[in-house]
């Protein structure tokens, strides 16, 4: 059966309702795994819980359902967005340990990042979206994007250098999966890569002379307890109250927020995203202001309890595309799949023994991902570079967040009223850009709220003879 009033006069459309309690169930566990494999990897490249980041990722739906009425069909997950943010606080430590001293601080900034969503939601609720959009067009977005990838490529050459047989093995699956997989295979080839080259490693490592394959050690996946509690005090924000470093607060916090600028963006590209799958203007009902505060709120949370913070997934939307099933309620089910998932230990524990190597050739693939939708972002949106100003722009957005990133230090560090401050290169090019852009003349882009594009943000040319 179909549901013709769930979408713009479409009748391939299923609803949760008509389908049956078992089928839901299914939809439910695949949307799951759809958002699983990106979703764990965030917190495997920092160093944050795994069980953490799964319950805030489903909280963080919920709560984003809630604040948006329950009627757009989104799941939240981890923002790979921030990543650099959160290598420029809280690096890895040799051996691939996480900084645990440092995370906190690191999550405290991409709190605060957060709030900037609220900040938007609530200029674009008094002033309208076409308003505030200006400051953000795609010769500024892209090029953040695009540097957020090229920034973290290092540390995927660094972790598939541990053995490069097993991340060679995670990429040719992951591309293999994508291009030529069919069903659920081309929806989830992230899981695929990182259980054939787990598997791999598991099965050969260790045993075969001449393949030199490192042996993975289960022991602590033997140790862990099937059932426990998902939140950590002392992963948490809230550790450093009391005794936390102001410096290293202020500092986290000025050079992790102007990331959400690209991030901003790149959440109303995917509710354009849904709502073209879907065949409602998600933009306009329940309102952009909404969805905005919803993912802003949920990435406060997940932040403030140590979880990375949340984004809405392109993964699910390409299982709304697949299944023809949008009803929102198989999504919340989804997320209470992971909340579920997120008390249990000894599946953190299968997922902390992955060999570094797996999780360098899997981010390998995402890292250059990420770049790529930046350079699709410009070329669908047509960005003019016959035009000084928009090569100005991009240019000095690549260079600035490339160039220090690789830096001696890192990050552009200087001192105001006694405190440090350090601002890394995403922070630095995307404050630039969009000074540049808000001051350099010869705009052409228009915000379209009414129409949502298939791709991306849907930027227009302005016709000057008009």
């Amino acid at each position: 059966m179909s549901d013709k009033s769930n979408t713009l006069g479409r009748s391939d459309i299923y609803d949760a309702k008509s389908l049956g309690v078992p089928k839901v169930t299914i939809l439910g566990i695949q949307h799951m795994f759809a958002m699983f494999g990106s979703t764990i990897l965030v917190p495997m490249l920092t160093g944050l819980d795994v069980s953490t980041t799964l319950l805030f990722a489903g909280l963080g739906t919920l709560l984003f359902h809630l604040l948006t009425k329950g009627k757009v069909p989104a799941f939240l997950g981890s923002s790979f967005a921030f990543l650099g943010g959160y290598m420029a606080i809280a690096p890895m430590l040799d051996g691939g340990l996480p900084n645990k001293e440092l995370l906190p601080y690191a999550c405290f900034g991409v709190a605060c990042a957060g709030l900037l969503y609220l900040v938007l939601a609530l200029l674009i609720k008094l002033f309208g979206t076409g308003r505030v959009m200006k400051f953000f067009p795609p010769i500024v977005t892209g090029p953040i994007i695009i540097a957020i990838g090229l920034t973290l490529s290092p540390s995927a050459i660094n972790s598939c250098s541990t053995d490069w047989i097993v991340a060679l093995t995670a990429i040719l699956l992951v591309i293999v999966c994508n291009i030529w997989g069919k069903g659920m295979v081309k929806i989830v080839p992230i899981i695929i890569g990182v259980l054939g080259s787990y598997l791999l490693a598991a099965v050969l490592g260790g045993r075969i002379s001449f393949i030199p394959i490192q042996p993975v050690d289960f022991s602590p996946i033997r140790e862990a307890a099937w059932v426990g509690l998902p939140i950590h005090w002392n992963d948490t924000v809230f550790s450093l109250l009391g005794k936390g470093d102001a410096e290293m607060l202020i500092t986290s916090m000025i050079t992790i927020m102007p990331i959400a600028l690209a991030t901003m963006v790149e959440h109303i590209g995917d509710i354009s995203a849904i709502s073209s799958t879907v065949g409602r203007n998600y933009i306009k009902d329940p309102g952009l202001h909404r969805t905005l505060l919803g993912d802003g709120l949920a990435t406060v949370l997940a932040s403030l309890f140590g979880a990375p913070a949340n984004t809405t997934y392109g993964e699910n939307t390409g299982v709304l595309s697949l299944t023809r099933v949008f009803d929102p309620l198989v999504i919340r089910l989804a997320a209470c799949f992971a909340i579920l998932f997120s008390f249990c230990p000894k599946f953190a524990a299968v997922i902390g023994c992955m060999p570094t190597a797996t999780v360098g050739g899997v981010s390998l693939v995402l890292y250059g991902m990420i770049s790529a939708v930046g350079v699709r972002n410009i070329v669908e949106t047509k960005v003019d570079f016959s035009k000084t100003r928009n090569v100005l722009i991009a240019a000095m957005i690549l260079v600035l967040s490339i160039g220090i990133a690789y830096s001696g230090a890192g990050a552009l560090v200087f001192t105001v009223g006694g405190v440090t401050i350090q601002l890394s290169g995403l922070a630095v090019g995307a404050l630039v850009g969009i000074f540049m852009n808000a001051v350099l003349p010869g705009k052409d882009y228009v915000f379209d709220e009414e129409t949502p594009a298939e791709t991306g943000v849907d930027f227009s040319v302005r016709n000057k003879e008009k």
